[in-house]
């Protein structure tokens, strides 16, 4: 039985072995067509050579959604290997050559960061690889699994990832600060921690949480800070602070063009906390990726430049 399977799967091409890949990710034929940036009256004709192929229906009708069949779920983890193994084996021979380099590489990054390190992340690329195009998408609102589906090639975080087979990278180490309004009354005398829980807050959290670890730590010092509100992004949450008494509490490196921009003040943080690490992270299947190898490699030195102290 176990080699008339693999019989079969020598019978698909790899185009239909990578949209039989996208099928069973996504569970769907609009799905798997967005996925691979094809048509769904194209994909639906793949699924249908899938299913003359292997004898089997793969996604079946259930309600108004289509669920996989028995045969396709036990063959989903053999089929992605095999999908990246191939298209590895057939991009570890090819000449490497950054002038010639044709690629589109996606860097999902916080959104401060692709604020400040986009334009010369973009540039250096530009420079050194002229063919080379990046993606750089906003951050989702929850977790995704993209970065392990091959679909983000590059992504920042304040932590590793706990799953194994997702690399990381320490890149750099902020501090956070607290950001005001020029004439802010915080900015009348040194900012005591009273002072500061006094004061009426601005989080900010993609998921709109009204909490963060500033909390727990006024709350270990016996004090407990009144936040008003929640942004989505750090921009969007410093122009706030601008118009507004509202004071935002961030990485200081990350937010300072942006800050410098806005002529807002920072004032240190009254509240003992640790430096807040910046990671890259990406796929494991990336390890030996020569291209993708320059592109962390260029990603961290703009990173780092961020963090690098100020010339007089």
């Amino acid at each position: 039985m176990l080699f008339i399977y693999r019989v079969t799967l020598m019978q698909l091409d790899l185009n239909l072995l990578t949209a039989l890949d996208a099928l069973l990710e996504e569970g769907s034929v609009a799905g798997a067509a967005a996925r691979l940036h094809v048509t769904a009256p194209a994909m639906s004709r793949s699924l249908g050579r899938i299913r003359k192929a292997t004898g089997d229906q793969i996604l079946v009708r259930s309600g108004r959604s289509m669920v996989p069949t028995t045969r396709a779920l036990a063959m989903r983890a053999q089929v992605h290997t095999l999908v990246q193994q191939a298209h590895h084996l057939l991009s570890a021979e090819q000449e490497f050559d950054l002038a010639t380099l044709e690629r589109v590489f996606t860097v999902r990054w916080h959104d401060t960061l692709t604020a400040v390190c986009g334009t010369p992340l973009i540039a250096a690329a530009h420079r050194q690889a002229p063919k080379v195009q990046l993606r750089l998408p906003a951050e989702p609102g929850t977790d995704t699994p993209e970065l392990r589906r091959g679909e983000v090639d590059l992504e920042s975080s304040s932590s590793p990832s706990t799953h194994s087979d997702i690399r990381h990278r320490l890149v750099g180490r902020d501090r956070l600060v607290v950001a005001v309004r020029p004439g802010h009354p915080l900015t009348e005398r040194p900012l005591s921690i009273e002072r500061y829980a006094a004061a009426e807050h601005l989080a900010v959290s993609r998921r709109g949480r009204l909490r963060d670890p500033v909390d727990d730590a006024l709350a270990a010092h016996g004090h407990e800070r009144r936040v008003v509100a929640s942004g989505p992004f750090a921009a969007t949450a410093l122009c706030l602070a601008l118009d507004t008494d509202l004071a935002v509490t961030l990485p200081d490196a990350v937010t300072r063009t942006a800050r410098d921009r806005l002529g807002l003040i920072t004032l240190p943080l009254p509240v003992p906390m640790p430096d807040v690490p910046l990671y890259l992270l990406w796929h494991q299947r990336y390890d030996d990726d020569r291209a993708h190898t320059w592109l962390r490699d260029l990603a961290t030195e703009t990173v780092q430049a961020l963090f690098a102290p100020p010339t007089a």
